[in-house]
């Protein structure tokens, strides 16, 4: 999708990154940058990904990092056979159900659906506090990441580069304040 930046290197030197490559469809790379903007501004890890890159490098480069982020997340799930692990179930089954509507889907009148528990503010609340903690936990992470640094290679252990960054197993990170409450189902209607 040419969303991964151009690598330079010669002989022995370190490598440089530039620009992005810009091979593959440029429609679909349009395509990823406008989700990239919407996750942006949607309460989730994505948004604290944005954010932190954002407060860096400036949000041209931060908004096409988090297209590329999309594509990696995207790649991984059909490779895995996964769901994405922070999505909001009764928004997406709202969606959905629009679109089988759009696309003939006969309407169900008079019958609840999945779609229905979108409608009560109490699961939409909850909805939106598991992916605000979700984006808090990732800050937190990445927190104790930079706090720590790298930690001096022992004896024995091999690395590729010669050091290798601690990761946040007893840190904040690794215990969050309160326990998140299991996913919420798209049919439960009860709080």
């Amino acid at each position: 999708l040419g969303l991964n930046p151009r690598v330079r290197q010669s002989g022995g030197q370190p490598a440089s990154h530039g620009r992005i490559t810009k091979q593959g469809r440029a429609h679909a790379r349009g395509m990823l940058v406008e989700a990239a903007f919407t996750a942006a501004r949607t309460p989730g890890p994505l948004r604290a990904f944005f954010e932190r890159v954002r407060a860096r490098r400036g949000m041209q480069i931060a908004i096409v990092a988090t297209a590329r982020k999309l594509v990696v997340l995207c790649w991984t799930m059909l490779e895995r056979g996964e769901d994405y692990a922070f999505a909001r179930p009764t928004l997406t089954d709202k969606k959905l159900r629009a679109l089988e509507l759009r696309a003939g889907m006969p309407s169900r009148r008079g019958k609840k659906g999945k779609a229905a528990a979108y409608s009560l503010k109490e699961i939409r609340r909850r909805e939106l506090e598991l992916a605000e903690q979700a984006e808090h936990a990732y800050r937190q992470l990445v927190a104790d990441w930079q706090a720590k640094g790298p930690v001096k290679p022992r004896p024995g252990v091999a690395a590729a580069n010669g050091t290798r960054l601690q990761r946040p197993s007893v840190g904040q990170a690794a215990r969050q304040a309160s326990v998140p409450e299991p996913a919420l189902r798209s049919g439960s209607t009860t709080p």
